[in-house]
């Protein structure tokens, strides 16, 4: 369904364009230009919220993404996740995702593992919002792979915590 609403949207441009007209194109159809992407996230972990290192629950907060590709493999490093407050976080080390695998970006401390799928922020805070966030995620060029917003309210129906976002 957003493939073809992609090539509307290209046809229409195209259309207008030789025409020569303006024509705006949703800031949406941009995130899917990238074989990684967010496919959900623990934005509140199960629990009462602990942030202290040793016995919290901050690695049960996630960010799951997933390499959407059928042909290319792709390494994560230089890729950088970001929340609404400006709080980033860069993956520094190569992290190859085979078409189809994903990788979970925990909080918390732990050893990063590509056969486990983990990869840890190495700091003990929240990085995601209990109520509301905004999660961007950058390839390492700078351009945009994947945005989405949420609400606890509007998106996570069941109040498990957890939303998904590319199934």
């Amino acid at each position: 369904m957003r493939f073809r609403y992609a090539l509307t949207t290209a046809a229409a441009t195209a259309s207008a364009a030789t025409l020569g007209l303006a024509v705006a194109v949703p800031a949406q159809a941009a995130e899917y230009s990238s074989a990684l992407k967010i496919k959900g996230v623990q934005y509140d972990a199960p629990g009462r919220d602990s942030n202290k290192c040793s016995g919290g629950n901050t690695k049960n907060e996630y960010l799951t993404i997933k390499n959407y590709s059928k042909t290319a493999t792709v390494n994560l490093k230089g890729y950088k996740v970001k929340d609404a407050a400006g709080n980033t976080f860069t993956f520094k080390n190569s992290h190859t995702l085979q078409p189809g695998d994903y990788i979970s970006l925990r909080g918390g401390r732990g050893t990063d593992s590509d056969a486990g799928n983990v990869v840890y922020r190495q700091n003990c805070n929240f990085i995601w919002n209990n109520d509301k966030d905004t999660i961007y995620f950058y390839k390492p060029s700078g351009s945009r792979a994947d945005v989405h917003a949420y609400t606890k309210k509007a998106n996570d129906r069941d109040g498990n915590g957890y939303i998904t976002y590319h199934g």
